[in-house]
């Protein structure tokens, strides 16, 4: 994406398209780390001349480098199986509120800190660890660092002290010297090397790199429009990351137990949130079906029977790829409820579903944080889609603003001008010049208590 910024706002123009599909191989599940870099060199030769470049990406994964700066293999998908049954190990040894103490993190089982317990090897041979934005960075401008929002998402960052939590390194046998120097968001990153200014067509004068928000749901949550500090976030896609934003972290008992998390945003705030499976579960339906068009399954799903089936989006059965309407209807079956005929009703099975975890999590925020929600915002590819928005709103009883769709792009370049000294005020910027949807609750709201009620004792 490029991103031309004057005082009216902001016009971003999508560049360069191009896939990223995992491998397996050997029985593990890859990243193609090398057909994703060299699709955003030719993202950065069709841009042609900027002023600066700025990576984001997905959280917690890695790639390992060894004492030549060469990288030891193709970082592992979080979605592989490898840690299955690790962080139940872990926290049976080290003790939850240990653990949760330090990072703040929500227990998921493929946090950083899981999958490199199971690739202990591997680490044997690394000098150098760097989460995906960085490692994308570092072969960009040759610069070792670590950008502070996708640290945080290790579960080896210490959120008391802003650094990294050796002696929890330490204890759990994880060689700390290969985690690098931190770099707080809008900081240089370095320039272009040489060698990729001349590959990209731009040889000219140097091309600094910013280390932006480089977690993509940081860069969404800096592009959030809101207009007063009242307001809970949605940042949907593939995940939904349903939160609010505070000044500091929450390391209660009560928050540890609900499993939210707290990351770190721009300007030192913390991102505290629950993690929801997501649109990932739409999209696998669609994949087994085909991908037939979803506007007419929309339309479809919302003049089906409402609560009809419902299921809770984060069972650990809806993680891995693979036959998800099959998986939605087995989980009903256990739950000795009928599963959904069809695909209208599977889409407004999985639609209703997130719109109940969007409630419990925004209410569970509001209640652990003693954060006051008016309303909630969604941004990310999910504002697009009218109907879980209107859910939402009718889940919540909360107005719902849905926009904008590119949050991620947007706060990503809008953080690289303010390291230009273009922005001041990156969320009015937003608001000025993007496109926002307003959804108002509607319905009888004891329809969705009820139903909310269904789900928790399934």
């Amino acid at each position: 994406m490029t991103a031309r910024i004057d005082a009216g706002g902001v016009e971003l123009t999508e560049v360069h398209r191009f896939a990223n599909r995992p491998v397996r191989a050997g029985g593990t599940l890859h990243w193609d780390i090398l057909s994703l870099y060299q699709g955003i060199l030719d993202g950065l030769r069709k841009a042609g001349p900027v002023d600066s470049i700025g990576v984001d990406s997905w959280a917690v994964d890695y790639g390992l480098l060894d004492s030549s700066g060469r990288l030891l293999g193709n970082p592992v998908h979080y979605r592989d199986e490898r840690t299955s049954g690790v962080m139940e190990r872990v926290v049976a040894e080290m003790g939850a509120a240990s653990l949760y103490g330090v990072s703040g993190l929500q227990f998921l089982p493929f946090n950083t800190v899981y999958q490199l317990l199971a690739d202990r090897e591997a680490l044997d041979r690394a000098e150098t660890l760097l989460m995906i934005p960085d490692l994308l960075t570092y072969w960009l401008t040759g610069s070792i660092g670590a950008e502070v929002t996708n640290a945080s998402t290790t579960g080896l960052y210490d959120v008391r002290t802003g650094d990294w939590a050796r002696p929890l390194m330490s204890r759990l046998g994880l060689p700390g010297e290969i985690f690098p120097a931190l770099r707080p968001p809008g900081s240089p990153a370095g320039v272009l090397r040489p060698d990729v200014a001349a590959g990209i067509g731009n040889a000219g004068e140097p091309v600094p790199v910013i280390a932006v928000a480089s977690h993509d749901t940081a860069s969404a949550v800096a592009a959030v429009p809101a207009t007063t500090p009242g307001f809970a976030y949605i940042s949907s896609g593939t995940w939904s990351l349903v939160g609010v934003e505070l000044p500091g972290p929450v390391l209660t008992d009560a928050s540890r137990e609900a499993n939210f998390t707290n990351e770190g945003g721009l300007d030192g705030t913390t991102r505290y949130l629950r993690n929801v499976m997501g649109l990932w579960i739409l999209q696998e339906c669609l994949r087994a079906w085909g991908d037939p068009g979803l506007p007419g399954l929309l339309a479809a799903a919302g003049r089906a029977r409402p609560f009809a089936a419902l299921v809770d989006p984060d069972d650990p059965s809806f993680l891995p790829p693979g036959d998800m309407p099959g998986r939605i209807a087995a989980y009903c079956e256990r739950a000795g409820r009928r599963p959904p005929s069809g695909a209208a009703e599977t889409v407004r099975c999985v639609l209703e579903s997130l719109a109940l975890a969007y409630r419990r999590a925004v209410l569970d925020a509001a209640r652990l944080s003693g954060h006051d929600v008016e309303v909630i915002h969604i941004v990310g590819g999910g504002a697009r889609n009218g109907l879980l928005c209107q859910m939402t709103a009718d889940a919540t009883g909360l107005p719902v603003r849905a926009g904008p769709v590119e949050a991620a792009a947007l706060g990503n370049a809008l953080v690289q001008a303010r390291a230009h000294g273009l922005v001041t005020d990156i969320r009015d910027l937003v608001r000025r010049g993007e496109p926002i949807t307003a959804y108002e609750p509607k319905g009888d709201q004891s329809l969705w208590s009820a139903a909310a009620d269904r789900l928790a004792v399934s």
